[in-house]
């Protein structure tokens, strides 16, 4: 297959992907922001992150770099009014040149955080670089990080914690460069055997459901 056939082709085929910008500083200084489609929990407590680099070489080495230079960064959820700019993060841009500057994206210095947040991002959230693991069959990298702290509107956050990524705007890729937002319909009880599941509230405005 053609290149890009093959790479719009099988990356559809895992679904929806959640869309977001992981914000880092390198030792001299110099912001970094790159768009990353493929960030996935990994654990409640404590509690963990992964997302996958690209080779090194091919446009994915400002960030790991930054992290194993400094250790931290961000991750910052990108919403509607971000989309172009969050996307154009995917650019080859010199490592002497900020995301942030280029593409007119604001940013927000927050004491006692050595990588910058996005102040646009609904859902924004501080996190160190915990271990990286080289996959052997395509040279890939997963790289696992902790958060450490989260900045967010208390709206999207329901008493049982549940957080509801609609009403944040949250962002979701479908393939590499196609947009769009998600839309919840059900939500149910934890699954137990011979119970059956109910249906339980995802939206503070509605009642809870017994």
């Amino acid at each position: 297959m053609d290149r890009f056939y093959r790479g719009n082709l099988i990356t559809g085929l895992t679904g929806f992907k959640p869309a977001h910008l992981i914000g880092t500083r390198s030792k001299e200084g110099i912001d970094n922001l790159a768009i990353f489609s493929n960030v996935t929990h990994l654990g409640s407590n404590p509690a963990l992150f992964c997302f996958i680099l690209r080779p090194l070489g091919y446009g994915a080495g400002h960030t790991y770099e930054n992290l194993k230079a400094t250790g931290y960064l961000t991750l910052n959820h990108v919403n509607p009014s971000l989309i172009k700019k969050a996307h154009s993060t995917s650019a080859k841009f010199p490592v002497d040149i900020s995301e942030f500057q280029e593409l007119d994206i604001e940013k927000i210095e927050r004491t006692g955080f050595k990588a910058p947040f996005v102040a646009n991002s609904n859902i924004q959230v501080a996190a160190s670089y915990v271990n990286d693991i080289l996959i052997d069959e395509n040279q890939c990298r997963l790289v696992i990080c902790k958060i450490t702290d989260v900045f967010l509107k208390e709206d999207y956050i329901l008493e049982d914690g549940f957080l509801n990524l609609e009403e944040a705007e949250s962002t979701i890729i479908n393939g590499l460069d196609a947009y769009g937002k998600a839309s919840l319909t059900h939500r149910y009880s934890y699954a137990q055997i011979e119970t059956d599941v109910k249906p339980i509230t995802y939206n503070k405005n509605e009642t809870k459901s017994s």
